[in-house]
């Protein structure tokens, strides 16, 4: 009986790295091949790292990663030790992927159009840091202040991201001694941050589900054993026929709204079912409530 809590946890483990390393892999190709060749500002510590770059030639993989050092440690004081390992594999995976392409030297993305380059980079960039997060995991740099803000205030994590990569932008024109740079910054973050928010809100989105069957009792117990999601039984009555009957709520991931489909066809192919999208669930199984 103890095996398969055993086997899920270890399963969902590698899935979550398995985010964290794609994440970083898209970030790090959004930075390198489409923002950085354009000379473009950006947030985050990256951003930062790009900074410094176009100043003094510092390679941006070695200041990620000198960087990353000190906010680590706050990381693991905050938000506790699961954190922490993860931030280390994000760190690393940037800090290697950000290398990799340095290394690389491949010829720039779209050099004739470089405002369309910015914007791709920074849709593929902030899908990237959303996977990331979606798993609680980060890659670093402002991430860390972002999640520690998300952890204590229901703000979202595009909007503090936003925030903070604007103290980051405006730093820029010390460099740069442009506002054209700086506006150029400011689109390329909305884009990031409104990417980052898009992946989160589509991976953590939740479906409500009204089914009325008279084979109710059966349904239930299938969605428990097969899909592992609790079940509310609701007594109604038909105002056109006054007969009593029973309604089923459910709860689930959107993903999981076609299995659930399946299921109650399997089961009364004349069952009514609704399915609504809500904002947000929380409770065992969703969203820890903040």
């Amino acid at each position: 009986m103890n095996k398969l809590p055993e086997f899920s946890l270890k399963k969902f483990y590698w899935k979550d790295y398995l985010n964290i390393i794609l994440g970083t892999f898209m970030y790090a190709l959004g930075v390198t091949q489409f923002i950085v060749p354009h000379k473009f500002v950006m947030g985050g510590l990256t951003g930062a790292a790009v900074l410094l770059n176009y100043a003094f030639n510092f390679p941006v993989s070695l200041s990620v990663l000198v960087m990353n050092t000190l906010l680590l440690i706050i990381s693991f004081r905050i938000l506790g030790t699961e954190f922490l390992v993860k931030t280390v594999v994000g760190v690393g995976a940037l800090t290697f992927f950000i290398g990799m392409f340095e290394w690389f030297n491949w010829t720039p993305i779209m050099m004739d159009e470089p405002i369309m380059a910015g914007l791709i980079g920074a849709i593929i960039g902030g899908a990237g840091v959303g996977l990331v997060m979606s798993v609680n995991g980060s890659s670093g740099g402002t991430d860390i202040i972002v999640l520690v803000i998300n952890k204590y205030r229901n703000i979202t994590p595009g909007r503090t991201m936003l925030f903070v990569d604007l103290i980051i932008i405006s730093a820029s024109f010390l460099i740069f001694r442009s506002v054209e740079t700086i506006v150029y910054g400011i689109i390329i973050i909305a884009v990031m941050s409104t990417s980052v928010d898009w992946i989160l809100n589509g991976i953590r989105q939740s479906v409500q589900f009204f089914i009325f069957s008279s084979r109710y009792e059966e349904i239930a117990t299938q969605i428990n054993l097969q899909l592992h999601r609790g079940c509310t039984v609701l007594n109604a009555t038909g105002w056109y026929s006054k007969n009593e009957q029973k309604v089923l709520l459910v709860m689930a991931k959107r993903n999981e709204s076609t299995s659930i489909f399946r299921l109650v066809k399997s089961i009364d192919g004349n069952a009514f079912v609704s399915q609504a999208s809500v904002i947000g669930v929380y409770g065992k199984g969703f969203d820890k409530i903040k």
